[in-house]
């Protein structure tokens, strides 16, 4: 079995997991990370003070594999959309807050949850203490809190530089799944919220430099107007680069046109636009694969979800098959 960490958070990092844990061809472990501070996870975070579990749970339905993993991922992704106190939380991100409560340490709280759910691989935070996103821009103003990317007022403002508001170290299992891989794969995902966060964590460039396994950047099939308005592919490469100090030795890249008008009404009107592919000839050993790798499903949104949430998700089936041959290649 090949062994494949994938980093990230949210949405992007499902994907990449569903579509791969059927495969008995990989031993899958999850990394997300711990900045989140929206929605039912930043509701949970500021009242309990654990780190924030959404992205968590997300990686453990996408894990859920059997006879019963239809009904797993059900009770996971179930949201509340009445009652007080209960509208717009999780029934796993509140299974997942009392298992932290019980076992005190957010690492065993995720392996409790794991076994009793049977997921097919592992889940980890990149550390198992709760931080803050500090976002700098380039007119020189800051923000704290990653849920304020969000807000109308950033929208379209370029970023220069992310860090993390507290100094926090890599979690033991989590460097050890980085450093162990044979295939590392960061995104598709929220650039400056759901993947860079990481390489700011005590301890994460370092295992990313010594793992001798394949590094593999999955890029988004979007622009986001509050993070990456009118970033290029080559762009976002280049922040991967700077954050990671560590080149990746493969660039995924969606080659297809997106036809559905109401889907690209729907992202004109949030300020969203087709990622531009504009990598030719790279520096270096990088690679290039593109593929058609828009899925024919078109994503609602859930009743009681007041987030922004992105409609279009990578093409499962064909994201397998792309990381299949890489972690074949030798």
């Amino acid at each position: 079995m090949k062994k494949i960490t994938v980093i990230g958070g949210g949405t992007g990092t499902a994907t990449v997991l569903s579509a791969l844990s059927n495969d008995n061809k990989f031993d899958l472990t999850a990394i997300v990370s711990v900045s989140d501070s929206g929605g039912s996870t930043g509701r949970l975070r500021d009242e309990f003070g654990f780190i924030p579990v959404g992205d968590i749970r997300q990686c453990l339905s996408a894990l859920a594999t059997g006879k019963n993993s239809q009904r797993v991922k059900e009770m996971l992704l179930y949201r509340f959309d009445k009652g007080d106190g209960l509208k717009g939380h999780n029934l796993g991100n509140l299974i997942l807050t009392a298992l932290t409560d019980l076992y005190q340490t957010p690492g065993k709280a995720i392996e409790v949850a794991s076994k009793i759910l049977r997921i097919n691989g592992r889940v980890y935070p990149i550390s198992e203490k709760a931080n803050d996103l500090v976002i700098t821009y380039e007119d020189g103003t800051k923000i704290v809190g990653e849920d304020y990317l969000n807000f109308k007022e950033n929208s379209g403002k370029k970023i220069i530089q992310i860090d993390l508001l507290h100094q926090s170290e890599i979690y033991r299992k989590a460097k050890m799944a980085i450093m162990n891989a044979e295939v590392v794969i960061m995104g598709p995902g929220d650039l400056y919220a759901s993947l860079l966060p990481h390489t700011r964590v005590n301890g994460f460039k370092e295992a990313l430099q010594n793992c001798s396994g394949k590094f593999v950047y999955i890029a988004n099939l979007m622009t986001c107007l509050q993070q990456t308005h009118q970033m290029t592919a080559s762009e976002h490469l280049s922040e991967i680069v700077k954050y990671c100090q560590r080149e990746p030795d493969y660039i995924v890249l969606n080659q297809e046109k997106i036809t559905d008008q109401q889907v690209i009404a729907n992202y004109q009107a949030e300020g969203y636009e087709p990622l531009i592919d504009d990598l030719h000839d790279l520096p270096g050993p990088i690679k290039i694969i593109r593929e058609n790798l828009v899925s024919p499903v078109v994503v609602k949104k859930e009743k009681g979800d007041n987030l922004p949430r992105n409609f279009l998700r990578h093409h499962s089936e064909n994201l397998k098959k792309v990381i299949r041959k890489i972690s074949e290649e030798n």
